[in-house]
C-alpha cells in the first residue's frame, strides 16, 4: 500500500477524485433518466392520443433527436444555449442533452406499449362513465407499464454509457477523472478497468431495480 508505484497505492490517493467523479456521473444520469422518463411519457402520451398537429409536430422532433448522435447533442447543448442568451454550465448542458436523447427514446417506448392496449379497454372504461384521464391513469397506463419496464431499463443503461460524453465539454464526470488520474500515473489499464467496474455497478443497479419493479407491476 506504501509503494508509490503500486496500483493500490495511487488508487488510495485518487479516491476522492474518482468518487466525486463517480457522484457527477450518477447525478448527471439519474437527473437525465428522470426528466427524460417524465418527458418521454408526456410526450408519448400526446403522440398516441394528442392533436394531429401536435402529434406531427412531437414526431418531428422525435426523429430529430433520435437521428443526431449524443455527442451532437452535447456540443449543440454546450455552445448554442449561451449564443442565444441561456447561460449554463457544462454540467446542465450536459444533463439537457441527454434529457433530451432519453425523452425522445421513451416517447417512443410509452406510444407503442399504449397502441399495444387492446381498444376494449378503452372501451370498458367508457361504458363505465370514466373519463378520459381516469381512463389513462388507471386503465391503460398501468397495462403499457408492463411492457415499458424492460424496454426502459434499456434506455437508461445507454444513458449511463453516453454520460461519458460530457468528459468532451469538461464535465469531470467517472471517465475524465480515471483519464486524469492515468495522465499522472500512466497506469492506464488498471484504471480503466476500474472505471468500468464503476460503470458496471451503476448499470446493474439500474437493471436490478427494474427488475425489482416488474415483479410489482406483474400480473398474479
Amino acid at each position: 500500500m506504501n509503494d508509490p508505484f503500486s496500483w493500490w497505492y495511487q488508487l488510495w490517493q485518487a479516491k476522492t477524485t474518482l468518487a466525486q467523479g463517480f457522484m457527477v456521473t450518477v447525478l448527471s444520469s439519474g437527473l437525465a433518466i428522470i426528466g427524460g422518463t417524465v418527458m418521454g411519457t408526456l410526450i408519448g402520451v400526446v403522440i398516441t392520443f394528442g392533436h394531429r398537429l401536435l402529434r406531427l409536430l412531437l414526431r418531428l422532433y422525435i426523429d430529430v433527436i433520435r437521428g443526431t448522435p449524443v455527442l451532437v447533442l452535447v456540443l449543440a447543448c454546450f455552445y448554442i444555449a449561451p449564443a442565444v442568451g441561456w447561460n449554463i454550465g457544462a454540467f446542465e448542458a450536459g444533463v439537457l442533452a441527454l434529457t433530451l436523447f432519453c425523452s425522445s427514446h421513451v416517447a417512443e417506448i410509452v406510444r407503442g406499449a399504449l397502441q399495444a392496449v387492446p381498444k376494449g379497454q378503452s372501451e370498458a372504461a367508457k361504458a363505465i362513465a370514466l373519463t378520459f384521464y381516469q381512463d389513462l391513469w388507471y386503465v391503460q397506463l398501468p397495462q403499457a407499464l408492463r411492457q415499458i419496464l424492460p424496454t426502459w431499463v434499456n434506455s437508461a443503461a445507454e444513458i449511463v454509457k453516453a454520460s461519458t460524453l460530457l468528459s468532451v465539454i469538461g464535465v469531470a464526470d467517472l471517465l475524465l477523472s480515471s483519464q486524469q488520474i492515468i495522465a499522472r500515473t500512466f497506469m492506464t489499464l488498471p484504471f480503466y478497468a476500474f472505471a468500468g467496474l464503476l460503470f458496471f455497478i451503476i448499470n446493474f443497479s439500474i437493471e436490478c431495480l427494474g427488475r425489482y419493479l416488474e415483479k410489482r407491476v406483474r400480473l398474479p
